[in-house]
């Protein structure tokens, strides 16, 4: 990290805000400046277990900061219903901008923002936090390898009971994760989608979702999603000629596994063939770390990280609206442009 704090107010002190609030009070590059939230019993209890400095102010509303308060960069924490106008308003203030993902909950809105933030030469940096996981990074490099062979089909479950969101479905909440990772380990985006789903809980907001996307040479993934499910599951698989990959996050000893092996070409019995488990040694490392550090990073060099940029931003939301639109045309193929 080159010499100089980078002064950041975090927007936004819920579940995932606070961490946010963690990392960037504990970074040697950065210096804390404000945490902003609504409820104000959260950041009293914020500021005590993190045991934040009287120097870092508190408040209620962003129009309530002190209007001569030294900020270069803002973390966007808040419902995604509400990033638009609070990134807009961010980047037209000169403001560096870190926001969790998605980048907006319309493509089109992602693309005026990315457009912004070039125009005024500022940093737009979203949270596809599963992007910069040492497991995800460790797999694209057995998948650079050629283990897997020709690439076949990917499936993934994300399952919990609760948190269930109010402001989106578990599509918009759970999805965007999944499909960053095959995006990345296929290094291609998908051409159509088509997505079922159930609600019981909220009307109007699914609880359980079946996404399938099919990507170019017809290959063709299935993630399952669901926020009302006592089964926990954070796994993923990508299936080739010659083995699976699979990423379980929930078996923390090895979360990267590739299991080897190819189908005989017998018309007979098409034996197995070449069976073997390897576990891929995976660093140590919190991703959110990872995040925080790369983004200051980008602003000292002025450089837009990929996987975290407007342009993979926006190509994610387009893939959920596609899904979404599906979902609500009773699971119709949809293309993504």
């Amino acid at each position: 990290m080159m010499a100089g704090k980078i002064r950041i107010a975090v927007f936004g002190a819920g579940r995932w805000g606070r961490h946010f609030v963690r990392h960037f009070a504990q970074h040697p590059g950065a210096e804390l400046v404000a945490v902003i939230d609504p409820h104000g019993d959260r950041l009293t209890t914020l500021a005590q277990t993190l045991a934040l400095p009287p120097t870092v102010v508190l408040a209620e509303a962003w129009e309530t900061l002190p209007p001569d308060l030294p900020i270069e960069a803002v973390v966007i924490a808040t419902p995604a219903a509400t990033h638009f106008e609070l990134i807009q308003g961010a980047i037209a203030q000169g403001y560096h901008v870190l926001a969790e993902k998605p980048l907006t909950l319309d493509p089109a809105e992602c693309a005026t923002l990315t457009q912004a933030a070039q125009d005024r030469g500022v940093q737009l940096f979203v949270d596809h936090t599963y992007l910069f996981h040492p497991a995800i990074a460790a797999g694209h490099e057995v998948i650079q390898s050629g283990a897997l062979g020709d690439f076949h089909y990917g499936y993934a479950a994300r399952t919990h009971i609760g948190p269930v969101r109010g402001d989106v479905d578990a599509l918009w909440d759970l999805a965007i994760h999944d499909i960053a990772i095959f995006n990345h380990w296929l290094g291609m985006t998908p051409i159509a989608a088509q997505a079922m789903g159930k609600t019981w809980l909220q009307p109007g907001l699914r609880d359980l979702v079946w996404a399938t996307l099919t990507y170019p040479q017809g290959v063709m993934v299935q993630i399952h999603l669901c926020w009302a499910n006592t089964d926990k599951q954070r796994r993923l698989a990508l299936v080739g000629s010659e083995g699976t990959l699979i990423f379980d996050e929930l078996h923390l000893g090895q979360p990267l596994t590739l299991q080897r092996g190819q189908v005989g070409q017998s018309t007979a019995n098409f034996p197995p063939l070449g069976l073997a488990t390897e576990a891929i040694p995976v660093p140590t490392g919190e991703s959110l770390g990872v995040v925080c550090d790369r983004f200051l990073t980008s602003i000292h060099t002025q450089t837009p990280i990929p996987a975290a940029s407007g342009a993979t931003a926006t190509a994610l939301v387009r893939i959920l609206t596609a899904l979404s639109t599906s979902l609500n045309q009773g699971g119709v193929a949809v293309p993504i442009d």
